[in-house]
């Protein structure tokens, strides 16, 4: 039997980020790695998806000396304020109460918690203000947050999906709030629907959501009909089996052009990436080269617009191997802002 992550681990985990860190100097405005040592503890048992190999086969992968040039933070646990601009307070007095001292926790099929899990999301969540910090002060260029638990289909009061916490609404708000942004945009290439995200910005006229996903598949929303309350929000659906150039043809139509008029001071992607070939939960055809071309797309409307302001956070993605050769593409295109 596989021994489960202890905090011991993940303290450990914690002094590797710090020792890479430390190998050498990283140059001024880099891009910045924001990880957390937390992640390990969110280990929701066999037969679950969200697993702790996810984000280990992703550092690995940004250990490689192509990566030396990356700034790295260690993901602190989210400020209350920070939480409560989002979800709503039951959410957290629900979480809290049931996560487990020892063993599991089903909230739902696919949602279990372990001791660690409230923790991990905490910091997950930490983590992407810690970069929307960073990135408004000006000390990194962009930044992409490797963390798990995922966040996007979190609604303001229900976790569900493998997600806990919302982190891109989170760090939306956090450059909302604390750096006044007036305008943020959201990009979001998972293969599933950004249910939770959609909600939570339904109704704001000054936060754009684009969303590019593969229906019909779980949640069974994100229909381009979909617009919100003041027209910010845009759906472009892909259908099974489609591959980079209708993913391509997915933005250049419908997505890109309405975050170059939006104009908004910064972005936020959901980069998930469970839309690559061969994923065990989705049916969409994209490799890694399509996540580059996406990413520098965006990155050439973020320079025009926003002064590059991008941070991106990790949603799905559930071959490892596969998952960590696409967050390479993504993060390597980043680091040639």
């Amino acid at each position: 039997m596989r021994r489960r992550p202890t905090r011991r681990d993940a303290l450990a985990a914690g002094a590797a980020l710090a020792a890479t860190t430390l190998l050498g100097a990283a140059p001024a405005r880099a891009s910045l790695l924001v990880a957390s040592a937390a992640d390990g503890l969110h280990d929701p048992g066999p037969g679950q998806w969200d697993r702790p190999p996810r984000t280990a086969a992703v550092l690995a992968a940004l250990a490689r000396d192509e990566f030396r040039a990356l700034a790295r933070a260690e993901a602190p646990p989210v400020a209350l304020d920070d939480l409560l601009r989002v979800h709503a307070p039951e959410l957290v007095a629900q979480l809290e109460k049931a996560a487990p001292r020892e063993g599991l926790t089903a909230l739902s099929r696919d949602l279990v918690l372990s001791p660690g899990s409230l923790e991990a999301a905490r910091c997950g969540a930490g983590g992407a203000c810690l970069a929307v910090d960073r990135v408004m002060a000006g000390a990194a260029k962009n930044a992409f947050v490797a963390a798990r638990p995922p966040g996007h289909h979190a609604t303001r009061a229900q976790a569900m999906g493998f997600c806990l916490f919302n982190n891109a609404a989170i760090a939306v708000r956090r450059a909302l709030a604390a750096h006044g942004a007036e305008r943020v945009a959201i990009i979001d290439f998972d293969v599933h629907h950004g249910n939770g995200t959609q909600e939570i910005f339904w109704a704001e006229k000054n936060v754009l959501y684009c969303s590019t996903h593969q229906t019909p598949l779980y949640p069974g929303t994100g229909a381009a009909s979909e617009t919100g309350a003041f027209d910010t929000i845009v759906n472009a659906p892909l259908a099974k089996g489609d591959g980079g150039e209708r993913f391509r043809a997915a933005l250049t139509e419908r997505v890109l052009p309405r975050l170059d008029a939006f104009a908004s001071d910064f972005v936020i992607v959901s980069a998930g990436f469970d839309a690559r070939l061969h994923d065990p939960l989705g049916g969409l055809r994209l490799l890694e080269e399509d996540f580059r071309e996406a990413t520098l797309r965006i990155m050439e409307i973020a320079a025009r617009r926003c002064r590059g302001r991008i941070v991106s956070l990790l949603e799905g993605g559930y071959r490892p191997d596969d998952l960590a050769a696409c967050v390479a593409a993504h993060v390597g295109a980043l680091m040639e802002a």
